[in-house]
């Protein structure tokens, strides 16, 4: 593995950041054969990082003992070659030993889920991800959504943090998000404070979130497609707009619409699409459940769409 940290391999990264989904075997056990396939297909293609054992990776539904060997396999299946961040979460005990188990496995970084279940006040948030990155050397990024939502002040504090190198937004509330990054540069002038759009199709706002100055993304597509996910990557760096709005129109716009279908569809939808695409990955654990056939087909339906707009695209006759 590089030696660099993460907020300095991150903030040079050129393409998605991949989120895997964790692959169960027939037993329902963990398959790591499956899972090292996913990663290492999806290193291959070009992503720019691994988020392993996170929300897409159902974080909630895996023990210390899987925990650790799945965010293992996937720093041996990036051998190096992009970081590789674990989730870590619960009450502040718990989120402290996962962290220790992701350092343990290898893993680069944290990203730091809400806590479970309290909604706490700004000071006892705070306390939480303090003491979270304190506890191992791995460069920390916490992720705002739920039952924790910061204000700009408290943000500003986190930035402080040693450890502490980002924030992913998965609440969407972009006159928050633009009075945090304000606040951020106001009080650390010339302080690289990482910024991640973490909302389910993180594609489908990418434009209004470069508006206020985070590039980064999440994205779930890449789990699944690919070549979709870098097609619309590349068209937003290059300000391709015919491609970049031919693909929300026809397939990121309909994907969400289906994902709004089904509760747990953020997690369930993405690993029905990797199966579609040939990897037996296995369905999710309970207590999400799996979408209906009829979902799965209009599912299929959509990512056909979608490499149909990269077709066309492709053979010269626009998006």
């Amino acid at each position: 593995m590089t030696s660099a940290p993460l907020a300095a391999r991150l903030t040079t990264v050129a393409g998605p950041l991949f989120f895997p989904v964790t692959a169960y075997g027939p037993d329902g056990a963990v398959d790591l054969d499956a899972f090292r396939a996913h990663v290492r297909t999806g290193v291959d293609a070009g992503a720019a990082a691994v988020f392993a054992c996170c929300g897409t990776g159902e974080f909630h539904a895996l023990d210390p003992e899987e925990f650790r060997l799945v965010v293992g396999a996937a720093v041996e299946e990036a051998g190096g070659r992009v970081p590789v961040v674990a989730g870590a979460g619960y009450g502040t005990a718990l989120a402290v030993r996962y962290a220790e188990l992701a350092e343990e496995a290898g893993a680069d970084g944290l990203l730091a889920m809400p806590p479970y279940l309290v909604v706490a006040g700004q000071e006892g948030l705070l306390a939480h991800y303090t003491a979270l990155a304190a506890a191992t050397s791995l460069e920390t990024i916490v992720y705002q959504r739920d039952n924790a939502v910061f204000t700009p002040e408290t943000v500003v504090a986190l930035a402080r943090t040693p450890g502490i190198v980002g924030l992913k937004d998965g609440l969407g509330d972009l006159d928050l998000m633009q009075r945090i990054v304000s606040a951020v540069r106001s009080a650390l002038p010339g302080e690289d404070f990482l910024y991640f759009n973490g909302l389910p199709t993180a594609e489908l706002t990418g434009l209004a979130y470069r508006g206020i100055g985070v590039t980064l993304y999440s994205s779930a597509v890449f789990a699944f497609a690919p070549d979709i996910a870098l097609a619309f990557y590349r068209a937003l760096e290059s300000g391709d707009d015919d491609l970049a709005n031919a693909l929300l129109d026809h397939f990121y716009r309909p994907l969400v619409e289906l994902r709004a279908k089904g509760h747990g569809y953020a997690v369930s939808l993405v690993k029905a699409a990797v199966r579609l695409g040939g990897l037996e990955v296995g369905p999710v654990r309970t207590p999400l459940t799996e979408p209906p056939a009829e979902h799965v087909e209009e599912l299929a339906s959509i990512i056909a769409s979608g490499r149909a707009v990269l077709d066309k695209y492709r053979a010269g006759e626009g998006a």
